[in-house]
C-alpha cells in the first residue's frame, strides 16, 4: 500500500478530499439496469474523468460507483452533488454530456434530469448536519 494511503486522513488528502466541488455517483445496477450496462457506464466515467484531470488530488470532482441508488428503473442512474441532480439513462454517451455540461460547465442536462434535491445548508441551519 502506498504510504499516502496508510490512514483514512492520508488517503483523503491523497484523493483531494476537501477540495472537491462536485461528486458524481453512478449506480451500476443490477436493478435499474443490467450489470453489463452499469459496468460500461462506470468504466467510461472512471476513465474519462481521469483523462480530463477532473478526479483525484488536483481535480475539482470525485466519482463513486454504487450498486443501488434506490430508483431501480430507467438506469443506469446517476446523481451529482451538492446540487442533488438526478439523471436517468446514463449510458457512456450520456455520461459524457453530464461530465461536460454539469461537472465541468455547472449546468444541468435537462433532458436527462428527472429529480432534484440540493444538499445546501443555510448558514442559520448548522443543527441540520
Amino acid at each position: 500500500m502506498p504510504k499516502e494511503r496508510t490512514t483514512p486522513e492520508a488517503s483523503a488528502e491523497a484523493f483531494g478530499i476537501g477540495h472537491i466541488s462536485r461528486h458524481l455517483f453512478v449506480c451500476a445496477g443490477p436493478d435499474c439496469t443490467t450489470p453489463e450496462a452499469g459496468a460500461a457506464t462506470w468504466d467510461y466515467v472512471k476513465r474519462r474523468m481521469k483523462e480530463l484531470n477532473l478526479a483525484g488530488p488536483t481535480g475539482p470532482a470525485y466519482r463513486t460507483k454504487c450498486n443501488c441508488l434506490r430508483i431501480c428503473t430507467g438506469g443506469p442512474i446517476a446523481v451529482v452533488y451538492p446540487e442533488g441532480t438526478w439523471y436517468r439513462s446514463v449510458t457512456p454517451e450520456n455520461a459524457e454530456r453530464i461530465i461536460q455540461e454539469h461537472i465541468i460547465g455547472g449546468r444541468t442536462v435537462e433532458d436527462l434530469c428527472f429529480a432534484r434535491n440540493p444538499l445546501f445548508l443555510l448558514d442559520d441551519e448548522p443543527d441540520k448536519l
